[in-house]
């Protein structure tokens, strides 16, 4: 964690942020976390804050709370910074993972929060930013990194892991069927140029990987993009520590949404707040002691889809997955 973000250091046009990034079922959102966030001194934690759409319309909707808002991102906080100035007196903006939660409220003096809000994935921002080296649809330097200042980039990974690495986190992380053929011909390829713009890799993939039109869903290197950049900022390892901390960091009636766009994530999630949605006693105890009654309520059962309106809206939300729990007890 890097500490609290000074506010003003990138004058932009306020459209021209809000523009980059439509937030997803915002007023689903509001709908869920508002029922927490009623109170004098609320305090709601935007742990993937963004370009901050989803934090400012909380802080239009009530002007009683308080926000603090995380990202990994230096650049998306510098955004959001300036959006949010109109707000400076009930924001802090910090540089950390979202798993690093209790510890940031713990800097900032903060016992405990109301509502914790996550959306996963990768912002519009992110994808757009060529140097980034997110996106597959047009050449770039093969970055992907979430934080600029971490050491792993995909270049290093498709350069330097062995076939079998290169295989699994293909298959794992991406749910690629061609991630043995895939990973075989970067390792032949490297041999003889190494990989440095996205290009060189789209177009070993699209050699492996059919693709009909009309059929195929999506590019054929959209898995594997995908699983560079989870590998790239170790995402699932730290969504699987997050959700513990957030329900820590939570007081008795405060509420956790989270906002998934692939179905690894949601598995993690899912499996986190239905556990502490139910019982941890063993099945043949006869009677439950207090420390394994739940802690969590289920708020939304299953996950929640955006609908055709605000899909065709914000094609974004098309793979969404929203999935929420109310805390009712502290763990022992």
């Amino acid at each position: 964690m890097d500490g609290v973000l000074d506010l003003g250091l990138l004058a932009i046009n306020m459209t021209e942020i809000s523009s980059l990034h439509e937030p997803v079922l915002l007023d689903r959102c509001i709908e869920i976390l508002g029922e927490a966030l009623t109170g004098d001194s609320a305090i709601l934690v935007d742990g993937t804050l963004g370009l901050g759409g989803h934090s400012e319309a909380f802080l239009r909707k009530f002007p009683q709370l308080t926000l603090v808002g995380i990202d990994r991102d230096e650049k998306a906080l510098k955004l959001a910074g300036e959006r949010l100035a109109p707000f400076a007196d009930r924001i802090h903006l910090v540089q950390a993972v979202y798993s690093d939660i209790p510890e940031v409220l713990a800097e900032l003096g903060i016992n405990l929060a109301d509502a914790v809000l996550l959306d996963l994935g990768v912002s519009s921002m992110q994808l757009d930013q060529r140097e980034r080296g997110f996106a597959y649809s047009f050449d770039a330097p093969l970055d992907m990194r979430m934080d600029g200042s971490s050491d792993l980039t995909a270049a290093a990974i498709l350069n330097e892991y062995s076939e079998d690495e290169l295989s699994r986190i293909f298959k794992v992380y991406g749910e690629e069927r061609f991630a043995r053929p895939i990973a075989k011909q970067i390792v032949k390829a490297r041999t003889q140029t190494p990989f440095v713009h996205s290009k060189q890799l789209t177009e070993i993939i699209s050699k492996i990987v059919p693709f009909i039109p009309g059929k195929s869903s999506g590019h054929p290197a959209k898995r594997v993009f995908q699983a560079l950049r989870i590998e790239v900022n170790s995402e699932l390892e730290i969504l699987e520590e997050t959700i513990p901390a957030v329900i820590d960091s939570l007081r008795v009636g405060g509420r956790v949404l989270v906002l998934s766009y692939q179905s690894l994530e949601d598995r993690i999630v899912k499996h986190a707040l239905v556990a502490a949605s139910n019982s941890s006693a063993p099945v043949d105890l006869p009677i439950e002691l207090a420390e394994h009654a739940p802690v969590l309520r289920l708020v939304v059962r299953g996950a929640e889809k955006a609908t055709a309106e605000e899909i065709q809206q914000n094609p974004r939300s098309a793979s969404v997955r929203l999935r929420a729990a109310e805390k009712i007890r502290n763990a022992a």
